[in-house]
């Protein structure tokens, strides 16, 4: 079969078919555990943070958040002031499908980390820094019920 389709192609791509349309969608950045990870967001539960970032609404999406082991999420911690890149809880380890990694998910429950007045910023690369952060009282988290689809794409890097 795949002799045919090297014959087949050459053909197709001289008689002026084109290749099916594709799609592109933004790279970002995030940090885990201080490395940086690039991932896609396709999918969001809240329809104004979807049409800011434009991509789909789908409300059920917030389904995902079940208490304990029933959850299909992890947390996503964004800053609200926009200051920093997100931070995700954990990444797929390896990133593609080599070996699975049976505790990773896409869905993230987004957590809203906010500076608190008179608090020094700084960057902050792990989950671990972000909760040290909410214990020094340096930053609030406020636990929202949006649900984002964003699949890590490529994998940890200094």
């Amino acid at each position: 079969m795949k002799t045919l389709a090297c014959l087949l192609l050459p053909a197709l791509l001289l008689s002026g078919c084109a290749a099916p349309p594709g799609v592109t969608l933004p790279l970002h950045q995030a940090w885990v555990d201080g490395r940086r990870v690039a991932y896609v967001t396709t999918d969001i539960s809240d329809a104004a943070m979807a049409a800011e970032a434009g991509v789909h609404h789908v409300p059920r999406l917030a389904g995902a958040v079940g208490s304990g082991s029933a959850s299909l999420t992890e947390r996503v911690y964004k800053f609200a002031d926009g200051a920093q890149i997100s931070v995700f809880a954990s990444a797929p380890a390896p990133v593609g499908s080599a070996r699975p990694d049976p505790n990773y998910s896409p869905l993230w429950r987004l957590a809203l980390v906010h500076w608190k007045p008179g608090r020094p910023s700084r960057e902050l690369r792990s989950e671990e820094a972000v909760l040290a952060a909410v214990e020094a009282g340096d930053v609030g988290l406020e636990l929202t019920g949006i649900v984002v689809n964003c699949p890590i794409v490529t994998g940890l890097r200094r």
